[in-house]
C-alpha cells in the first residue's frame, strides 16, 4: 500500500461526491480542514495519514450531505476498504468519524480518545467559527429553509446528541447554540489559541447584527 496513492485516490473520490454539496460541506470545507489539520499536527506530533483519511472522508456519510435522518459510516469504510488499508488504520479512522460531530461528542469521552481524533476535530470545528463559520451557518440555514433570525423564539442548548439534532431555530440561534461554545471545546493548545480570535469576530457579528435587526445602527 502506497499511502501517496491511496490518498490521491481517496480525494478524487470525495471531490466527485462533495460536487453538488450545498450546505458548507463540500470539497473546499475539506480542504479548509485539512489546512488546519496539518497546521495543529506540527505541535501534536499526530499521525498525519491516519488524520488526512478523517478529514477526507468525515462527511462523505454525514446525514447532511446524503440528506437522511441518520449518519451513514458505511460510506466512509467501503472507501476505505477497496483500498487495501489494514484493518487498524480503518478502525482507527472510522473511530474518528464516528464520534467527532458536535452532537456525537457530547456523548463521547475525550479522555479516551487518540491524539489523531483530538486533532481532527479541533480542524473541523474551527472551520464551524469565524468568518468563514458565518458564511456556513447561513449557507446551512438557508439550504434547510430555516430564517435568518426569529425573535419570537430563543436559543436552546443541550449535552444530548438526539436532541440537538432537533433544535431547529433559526441561523442566528446556532450561535448560541452550538458555534459559541466551541472555543472552551478545542482539544489541542494550537486550536484554542486560533479560536478565540475566530470567537471573537462571531461575537461582533452578531451584536452588529442585532443592531441592524433593531434599526440602531
Amino acid at each position: 500500500m502506497k499511502k501517496a496513492t491511496v490518498i490521491k485516490h481517496i480525494e478524487e473520490v470525495v471531490k466527485r461526491r462533495l460536487s453538488s454539496e450545498g450546505t458548507g460541506h463540500d470539497w473546499w470545507h475539506i480542504q479548509r480542514v485539512r489546512r488546519n489539520a496539518r497546521l495543529i499536527c506540527k505541535s501534536e506530533k499526530a499521525d498525519l495519514f491516519i488524520v488526512d483519511l478523517a478529514v477526507l472522508l468525515h462527511d462523505v456519510g454525514d446525514r447532511k450531505v446524503i440528506q437522511q435522518e441518520e449518519d451513514d459510516y458505511s460510506v466512509a469504510e467501503t472507501i476505505l476498504k477497496t483500498q487495501g488499508i489494514p484493518h487498524e488504520v480503518v478502525q482507527q479512522v472510522m473511530f474518528i468519524i464516528k464520534n467527532m460531530s458536535f452532537s456525537k461528542s457530547l456523548n463521547t469521552r475525550k479522555d479516551l480518545a487518540p491524539k489523531e481524533f483530538h486533532v481532527v476535530q479541533d480542524a473541523d470545528r474551527l472551520d464551524a467559527m469565524g468568518a468563514i463559520g458565518i458564511a456556513r451557518a447561513f449557507a446551512y440555514g438557508g439550504s434547510k429553509a430555516r430564517p435568518l433570525y426569529d425573535p419570537t423564539k430563543k436559543a436552546k442548548t443541550t449535552r444530548n446528541a438526539k436532541a440537538y439534532k432537533k433544535l431547529g431555530s433559526s441561523s442566528l440561534h446556532h450561535f448560541e447554540e452550538k458555534l459559541f461554545l466551541l472555543k472552551d471545546l478545542m482539544n489541542t493548545r494550537t486550536a484554542r489559541r486560533i479560536a478565540i480570535g475566530r470567537h471573537r469576530y462571531m461575537r461582533a457579528f452578531v451584536t452588529q447584527f442585532l443592531s441592524e435587526w433593531d434599526g440602531k445602527r
